[in-house]
């Protein structure tokens, strides 16, 4: 599955529970709540650079599919993790949360699960 394209949220779910969760400082997430973010994802073969873009930053995360990689989590936090393809979704896992990213026609799907909270973000090409 080819996940290029910029994407444009337009729904989210749970957010402001999730980035509790995860212990997202409260300005992050009292800033994040209001803003719908565009994420512009380039993949070229197991590698893909996903940028998520905000008025008040930007945020660039490498890795290749299947090797351990350093991701940027919404408040600036690293984090190691390993992505991997099933079935055509990307699955993200981390010390803190899952994340499962699929497209469903036109649409991007990312479910994120931490703890007993999941995050559903929707998203449409811009």
């Amino acid at each position: 599955m080819d996940f290029s394209g910029t994407w444009q949220v337009y729904s989210e779910e749970n957010l402001e529970e999730f980035l509790k969760v995860i212990g997202a400082p409260d300005i992050v997430v009292k800033m994040r709540k209001d803003m719908k973010p565009v994420m512009v994802i380039e993949q070229n073969g197991r590698d893909l650079t996903c940028t998520m873009k905000t008025p008040f930053c930007t945020r660039v995360n490498v890795f290749t599919i299947g090797k351990e990689s350093e991701i940027c989590s919404v408040d600036g936090r690293k984090l190691k993790c390993t992505v991997r393809e099933e079935k055509g979704k990307l699955i993200c896992e981390t010390n803190k949360f899952t994340s499962v990213r699929e497209i469903q026609g036109d649409e991007m799907i990312e479910t994120a699960t931490a703890g007993s909270v999941t995050f559903i973000s929707r998203s449409k090409r811009a």
